[in-house]
């Protein structure tokens, strides 16, 4: 059957419609990278959007969870050119058998190209999905709460390594738990609303701030937690862990007109001179004028745009990244920031031994 994708700017595309027969409105955003399509679909920063992927041909491997970021596919939507429906690996699900296991509409046979370039002209920007025959929606305010306060009290716990780092849930990449644990680390994820004292409790040596959902000023009101966090331990934030961060020792931050969202994304070290391709999935980025009311320094900038990629304390262990180090899908050219702040957290665990 066929199905379409209304803009809210008013174009409308016909296309080949998969899985599910529900309708769904969300935020239209567009991807770039050749390859990862499942680690994208799964990735819970992308709760609620719908994604268009810019290669021409999508689902050629297939799907196997080994590499999903999450226990579930986190988009309202997929969009494709054209969809692989040939001979797969054993085992592996199709895109379409995937998608529609789990009630995520599917639509190829579009023309992501005209698509993209709407995006990029007038910025992401809502749309909906419907079946053939369907009626369009009433437009509604896309504004979800990813962060609710629910004052959470848990923390699960991973692996038994030498180190134990505290991940700062924010909606995590599976990605990034399996690098900490690859490195030798003990693990204990901690909600982004956990009592002030959990942390200690737990007697982390050190903390990572994950990548998530939405706008950062969601998460406004625990600001003032995440800054005595990191002022009492060595951290390193990711994504929207970078912007929490970065806001919780007063910057500000602000949303880009169709955001970062790729693996090919080349950056520069602005201590080392080095460009570094990285992988990255985000709509907001931190204000760079708002830097000189906070202690920061900046570490990386983005080479095409200028924004700012990455943020370094001068006196505390703080570091923060706006791309994605494990990758995921991606370019691995980062892989080594994990073991650097790792060796942070040794160090400074040691001298507390010795103090």
């Amino acid at each position: 059957m066929t199905g379409n994708l209304i803009l809210a700017a008013g174009e409308s595309f016909t296309g080949t419609w998969h899985a599910t027969q529900t309708a769904v409105q969300g935020e239209l955003v567009f991807f770039t990278g050749m390859t990862g399509y499942e680690e994208v679909i799964t990735d819970p920063s992308y709760k609620g959007q719908i994604i268009v992927f810019s290669y021409p041909l999508i689902g050629q491997y297939g799907i196997e969870t080994l590499y999903a970021q999450s226990e579930k596919i986190q988009a309202a939507g997929i969009i494709v050119s054209e969809l692989y429906e040939g001979p797969l690996p054993k085992q592996a699900l199709s895109l379409a058998q995937f998608a529609k296991a789990q009630g995520v509409p599917l639509l190829s046979g579009i023309d992501t190209r005209s698509v993209i370039q709407q995006v990029r002209e007038m910025g992401t920007m809502p749309a909906q999905l419907l079946p053939d025959n369907t009626p369009k929606e009433p437009w509604q305010l896309l504004k979800t709460d990813f962060f609710p306060a629910q004052q959470a009290v848990t923390a699960q716990q991973f692996g038994d390594g030498s180190l134990h780092i505290g991940l700062i849930d924010f909606h995590y990449k599976a990605s990034i738990l399996k690098e900490l644990l690859a490195l030798n680390c003990r693990v204990s994820i901690i909600p982004y609303d956990a009592a002030i004292e959990l942390p200690e409790n737990l007697e982390v040596d050190g903390l990572l701030f994950s990548n998530g959902p939405g706008d950062p000023k969601a998460l406004n009101n625990w600001l003032p937690v995440y800054r005595t966090w990191a002022e009492r331990y060595p951290s390193f934030g990711i994504c929207l862990g970078h912007q929490v961060l970065a806001a919780a020792f007063g910057a500000t931050t602000t949303k880009l007109a169709y955001g970062h969202r790729g693996a090919n994304h080349p950056v520069k070290n602005n201590q080392t001179g080095r460009v570094s391709m990285s992988s990255q999935n985000h709509s907001y980025v931190v204000e760079a004028d708002s830097l000189s009311n906070t202690p920061f320094e900046v570490l990386y900038e983005n080479v095409n745009d200028g924004s700012i990629e990455g943020l370094i304390h001068p006196q505390l262990p703080i570091t923060t990244v706006q791309f994605h180090p494990e990758a995921a899908p991606g370019p691995t050219d980062h892989l080594a920031l994990f073991h650097q702040f790792l060796e942070t957290v040794n160090d400074t665990k040691k001298v507390k031994m010795h103090a």
